[in-house]
């Protein structure tokens, strides 16, 4: 009997997403990265590790992941709203010229600037008024995802770093897991707040079965 994904497995997963007309916008693999001149030298293309229904994906690709046969490629057409979600015309927003100014930022349409930890897209300059478009940019699109599910993972030091790197959004490399007696102790390169680790372990724990999640702050090279 072919083994198939569940809710909450961790997976190695392959994917490619795509436009409507083709475009390619995403991509684990390198070859296809360079094909459609996505290629990043600083950019490690390979299989992303994920919990599955924990939304480390698109919404409308993880529901598709469920019941689906490892080793086998699938396609899966997304809507908006189970993508990048629809296009909010409140999202829409006219930003003061000396909010850039304050921090030597010299506007123009087509920069994409961080505005109060929000990322948005100037499209347009006129006066003191800038106008800056923070939906994703690619709201209201209908996108094509081909994708393999390659393995589950099955260690409990590779589900915990991979987890903790998509949560964290740091290189699995700048974490160090250990687990020993079912539990695990994890070293970061910076504290964490004692609710959010708090938060993290308790995760963790539902997640991986491990009885027990440490962290602790890497100690500073002499």
């Amino acid at each position: 009997m072919t083994e198939k994904v569940q809710h909450h497995d961790f997976v190695e997963l392959d994917y490619t997403g795509k436009l409507t007309d083709g475009t390619v916008f995403d991509t684990t693999d390198e070859k296809a990265a360079k094909e459609h001149h996505l290629h990043s030298p600083q950019w490690k293309y390979k299989p992303a590790v994920i919990c599955v229904g924990e939304k480390q994906v698109l919404p409308g690709l993880d529901a598709q992941l469920v019941d689906k046969e490892l080793g086998k490629e699938y396609t899966a057409a997304l809507t908006p709203d189970k993508a990048f979600g629809k296009r909010d015309i409140k999202l829409v927003k006219v930003i003061p010229m000396n909010t850039f100014q304050q921090h030597k930022i010299q506007p123009y349409p087509g920069l994409r600037a961080d505005i109060d930890g929000e990322m948005g897209l100037v499209t347009s300059v006129s006066g003191g008024r800038v106008i800056v478009n923070f939906n994703h940019p690619l709201a209201g699109k209908e996108v094509t995802y081909t994708f393999t599910v390659r393995r589950k993972v099955t260690e409990q030091k590779e589900k915990v770093a991979a987890f903790l790197s998509a949560v964290l959004r740091l290189p699995s490399e700048a974490l160090k897991v250990e687990v020993k007696d079912n539990a695990a102790t994890v070293t970061l390169p910076g504290e964490l707040p004692a609710q959010i680790s708090t938060i993290l372990a308790q995760k963790l724990v539902q997640l991986t079965g491990l009885k027990d999640i440490l962290f602790k702050k890497e100690e500073a090279k002499k």
